[in-house]
């Protein structure tokens, strides 16, 4: 039988194959886990359909797989035992050669590429079934595409030998294939960018009194069995201003020519793993204290170094905050993570001169930097939002109304 990639969900269209768990002549039983998969959310262990034999694995480690493209060929005794055959007047068609045929890209319309490849071409007016792609089993990438772009009104698109790739890999150089996660996240990163108006706006608060209210409430989380961060508190402090200006916790559908306002409050949490970053979901968090929110964190950060996170764990975010305070630095300029209109990043927090009542203080300070896609946020709106976000930090009486 023919193993085709499975429809993952969410709009899934492709994935990487990221690690095959068995290999040709080995038998498999039916919900065996057999291949790795990188989607554009998170990966995904498929089981195998059949108890058999595998005959062929038709896609390499590291190449992308359209859902519905034959991956694998298993022999799983359906097709019966061998009889005598008459002899026909062509050959017959070998099913392991069929099933190679399908996955190659067709030369026209079919070019294999992503949704945001071909988004590209069409914004750039390339016929992208012309363009010569480069890219794992003749993958049309975005470089492609603008190289294509580039070239078009001049007699001749063919590219002399003399531009062959650069020398790959000398003694002081090591070279490192972009795929798996870190290809998923260049790619999205790329397309936010490209996609979006961003802009970055920080301020800086006084956390001087979160920094007493975490070490009151330490005790009773420890006993509750959980870790409690800042992220927590942030996250309570967020949710007012998320209601206050719903925007911000928007999407644009530019398709429809509609900002959809979400009345709800997913938010999600950016986390570095050693593959990269990835980025879990703490559904509803407007309905949950900080040591629910704690606890879940918590346990969506060690599933996502682990690998092991859902796609459910990972769909749905509104928000997103990244908090880079444990690492350092002064502040940065977060990229969104697309289709939201706005992320909050976090830093360091640390003892800072502070001006109260003309007399200079010692105060725990940091700065929070929002970026904002200015196709929906004005920048006094995103400004506000923000002050909000602080206010409610700096006010204990506010900030304990929302925690518990």
């Amino acid at each position: 039988m023919e193993f085709k990639l499975p429809d993952l969900g969410e709009g899934i269209t492709e994935g990487e194959i990221l690690k095959w768990m068995t290999k040709e002549g080995d038998q498999v039983k039916e919900d065996q886990p057999i291949v790795e998969v990188m989607t554009d959310k998170v990966n995904v262990q498929i089981p195998s359909p059949r108890t058999g034999k595998v005959a062929r694995i038709l896609v390499k480690e590291g190449d992308i797989a359209k859902v519905g493209q034959t991956i694998m060929v298993i022999d799983d005794g359906s097709a019966g035992p061998a009889s005598p055959a008459p002899a026909p007047s062509a050959p017959s068609p070998n099913p392991t050669a069929l099933a190679a045929q399908m996955q190659a890209p067709a030369p026209s319309s079919g070019a294999l590429a992503t949704p945001a490849t071909r988004r590209l071409a069409r914004e750039l007016g390339v016929d992208i079934g012309t363009v010569h792609g480069t890219g794992p089993q003749g993958r049309v990438t975005d470089d492609d595409v603008k190289r294509s772009a580039s070239r078009s009104g001049t007699t001749t698109v063919t590219v002399p030998s003399s531009q062959a790739a650069p020398p790959r890999g000398g003694p002081k150089e090591e070279v490192v294939p972009l795929k798996g996660l870190r290809r998923t996240i260049a790619e999205r990163m790329v397309k936010s960018l490209r996609t979006t108006a961003q802009v970055t706006h920080v301020d800086e608060a006084d956390m001087t009194d979160l920094v007493l209210l975490r070490e009151a409430f330490k005790g009773s989380a420890e006993k509750r069995g959980v870790h409690l961060t800042y992220l927590p508190f942030i996250i309570k402090a967020v949710v007012p201003a998320l209601k206050e200006f719903p925007y911000v916790n928007s999407s644009l559908d530019e398709q429809a020519g509609n900002i959809i306002l979400k009345k709800y409050y997913n938010i999600g949490i950016a986390t570095d793993t050693e593959q990269g970053l990835v980025v879990p979901v703490v559904k509803d968090v407007d309905r949950k204290d900080i040591f629910e929110l704690a606890g879940e964190i918590e346990k969506l950060s060690q599933k996502a170094r682990g690998g092991q996170l859902t796609l459910d764990e990972v769909h749905g975010s509104t928000f997103t905050i990244t908090n880079v305070g444990a690492i350092g630095g002064l502040f940065a300029t977060p990229i969104i993570n697309i289709p939201e209109v706005a992320i909050l990043g976090l830093h360091k927090i640390a003892k800072r001169p502070v001006v109260r009542d003309g007399r200079i203080e010692v105060r725990d300070t940091t700065y929070l930097s929002l970026s904002f896609d200015h196709r929906v946020l004005d920048g006094a709106y995103a400004a506000k939002f923000t002050s909000r976000v602080i206010e409610t930090i700096q006010d204990t009486k506010k900030l304990l109304a929302e925690v518990l």
